[in-house]
């Protein structure tokens, strides 16, 4: 029997999902991982273990009474924004339908705390002014969509029900945990810094650069990159909180700052001494110019100051994750020749792009 309090974590195995299983275990939680491994790993898994869908209300129902689950946080969704343009069926039924089963068995079980996880791109196209949670909601890919749904649907379960939920819209998670046991680990991978990393190994021979016509300094898109162990210590803390009674809440985790793509290059270059060749694609669809958050409301109510989202921690963690998880394919063919002062001084300051 543990004694410490379970914690429930829908999509336990991912990425984000097994990097807040770790912080709540050092935060004296037990995690409980529940994940159908359609994208997620077994050797990512810290906690117990259920194996299941999340539309399998058995199965949930089983998990809330064997395991004596205190709190939730919900993890499990698919989050390719091309793939929702070509697939919105899978979105939402995935996605909503899902969380919908999810909640249903929650309120079967009597747990009545949430902390579920958002995103940035439930803004869509804004504008180049860093994002608060009051700015207008218009999603323009059905990804961010069902992530909008889905908070609409706690704030009126919270409105019923009483549910404490906090929904944390964070923007591009980056980075891997320092022991290097765990990172970004895809069948198909599509974000940016691993995607760079994995070509620079030789496991991907297609990279490019999609849209270099953005309205933005150096015409390519502009991220917030926030640590991945910066945002599993804001997932901890509003577990905490919502322990303790809070309602909740919609915070964004970011840093304030964004970094265009050719900058994300550049500091990958510095930290591994290879430069990438690139083709320069159109932009894919579903993409904003520009998403980059305002953490004014997170750093006063869950305490979010980030520690490691510096982008030379960004890039050094998850450069050692890529070493340990892929083999080297390619010589030293892209050792970089060019000063790499130069290329320091591509990654301009972001100040006046601060929250």
């Amino acid at each position: 029997m543990n004694d410490r309090p379970a914690v429930l974590v829908t999509g336990g195995a991912g990425y984000i999902g097994s990097h807040c299983c770790r912080a709540l275990h050092a935060a004296g939680y037990h995690p409980v991982v529940y994940d159908n491994f359609s994208t997620g790993h077994r050797s990512f898994v810290t906690g117990a273990l259920v194996t299941g869908d999340l539309r399998d209300g058995t199965k949930l129902a089983h998990a809330f009474a064997q395991h004596d689950i205190v709190a939730v946080m919900h993890f499990a969704a698919s989050s390719l924004v091309g793939e929702s343009v070509a697939d919105p069926l899978k979105y939402y039924t995935n996605n909503l339908a899902g969380t919908l089963s999810l909640l249903d068995a929650m309120h079967e079980a009597g747990c009545d705390r949430l902390v579920f996880s958002s995103t940035g791109a439930v803004y869509g196209n804004a504008d180049s002014k860093a994002l608060a949670e009051d700015f207008c909601c218009d999603p323009i890919n059905p990804y961010g969509a069902s992530k909008w749904m889905i908070e609409r649907v706690l704030k009126d379960f919270r409105s019923a029900y009483g549910l404490g939920s906090f929904a944390l819209r964070y923007f591009n998670a980056s980075g891997a945990d320092a022991s290097g046991g765990i990172g970004e680990l895809r069948e198909v991978e599509t974000h940016l810094i691993p995607r760079a990393m994995m070509a620079l190994q030789g496991h991907v021979a297609d990279f490019a650069v999609f849209g270099d016509d953005y309205d933005t300094p150096d015409g390519t898109a502009i991220r917030d990159y926030i640590h991945v162990t910066d945002l599993a210590a804001a997932h901890v803390q509003a577990v905490r909180l919502v322990m303790q009674g809070h309602c909740g809440g919609v915070f964004n985790l970011g840093t304030g700052k964004g970094f265009s793509v050719r900058e994300i290059l550049a500091a990958i270059a510095l930290e591994t001494g290879r430069a990438l060749p690139h083709a320069i694609k159109p932009r894919r669809p579903g993409d904003p110019a520009y998403l980059v958050a305002n953490p004014t409301a997170a750093r006063e109510t869950l305490q979010f100051r980030p520690k490691h989202s510096d982008l030379a921690t960004i890039v050094r963690t998850a450069w050692a994750w890529h070493q340990k998880a892929h083999p080297l394919k390619v010589d030293e063919a892209l050792r970089v020749d060019a000063d790499l002062s130069r290329l320091s001084e591509t990654i301009v300051p972001r100040t006046q792009r601060s929250a």
